[in-house]
C-alpha cells in the first residue's frame, strides 16, 4: 500500500490551513504532530475525503484519489475528534447501522460486528446504550466502526484525548495490532502517545510539513540544542 499526499493545499477565506503538503506513506503508523492550528484535522479531513483540498491530489498505488470515487472511500476508516454516536442506540444496534451506510456485505456483517465488539473489548456491553458509555469506550466503540469496512487506510484524529492512563495503553494497544497491512495516521500532540508506536513521525507547523523521520532522527537533529 503506499499514500502519496501530492502538493495538497487548503485554503479559507482569511487562513491558508494547509499549505503544499507533500508526503510519502506505507503500511505502518504515522505520528501527525503539531501545534493546535497547525493544519493537522485539515489535512486528515482531506485524507479521509471529508473535505476536499484547494489544490493538489491524493494518489493510492499510483491512482488518483479523483478518478477512484467510491472506491477510494471504500479503502478508508476514520476516527474523528468527535464522533456522533446515538445515544440511545446500543453498541451492536450503532455497529450494525454503520456496517449498512458503509454497504457492508450481509452475509458477513454479523460476523464482522461480533469480531470487532470482541477486538475491542466491548463485548460484554455489546447490548448496553452507549449514552452510558465512558469516553474510552466511545472511543473503542468509533475504531470499530472505522473498522467495518476493512480500510487499508486508518485515520485518527486526536483519540487519546480525555482518555484516563488506563484507557490510553489500551487503546495503543490497540492501534499497535492493526498496522501490519494499513496505513494508520494517528494525530496527536502529546509525543508519549506515539513515541513507542509510530514508525515514523510526522511534524506540521503552519499547515506546512517541517519533518519527516523516525523519532531517533528527529531526537538527533535537535540533540544539543535543546534543554
Amino acid at each position: 500500500m503506499e499514500l502519496i499526499i501530492n502538493n495538497i493545499s487548503k485554503e479559507f477565506k482569511d487562513k491558508l490551513a494547509v499549505n503544499k503538503f507533500n508526503v510519502t506513506l506505507h503500511s505502518g503508523i504515522y505520528g501527525l504532530l503539531g501545534p493546535n492550528g497547525s493544519g493537522k484535522t485539515t489535512l486528515m479531513r482531506i485524507i479521509a475525503d471529508v473535505s476536499n483540498p484547494s489544490s493538489g491530489d491524493i494518489l493510492v498505488n499510483g491512482e488518483s484519489k479523483s478518478k477512484l470515487g467510491a472506491k477510494y472511500r471504500d479503502l478508508i476508516g476514520y476516527v474523528p475528534q468527535n464522533i456522533g454516536f446515538y445515544k440511545s442506540f446500543t453498541a451492536e444496534k450503532f455497529l450494525y447501522y454503520v456496517a449498512a451506510l458503509k454497504g457492508v456485505d450481509k452475509d458477513i456483517e454479523k460476523s464482522k460486528v461480533n469480531e470487532l465488539l470482541k477486538f475491542v473489548n466491548l463485548e460484554k456491553d455489546r447490548k448496553r446504550k452507549i449514552g452510558k458509555f465512558s469516553g474510552g469506550m466511545k472511543q473503542r466503540l468509533g475504531i470499530a466502526q472505522a473498522l467495518l469496512n476493512d480500510p487499508k487506510i486508518l485515520i485518527l484524529d486526536e483519540p487519546t484525548a480525555g482518555l484516563d492512563p488506563n484507557e490510553r495503553i489500551r487503546f495503543k494497544n490497540l492501534i499497535s495490532q492493526l498496522s501490519k497491512d494499513k496505513v494508520v495516521i494517528f494525530s496527536t500532540h502529546i509525543v508519549s502517545d506515539i513515541e513507542f508506536m509510530a514508525n515514523e513521525i510526522i511534524v506540521m507547523k503552519e499547515g506546512k510539513l517541517v519533518e519527516k523521520s523516525s523519532l531517533e532522527d528527529i531526537l538527533d537533529i535537535v540533540r544539543g540544542k535543546v534543554h
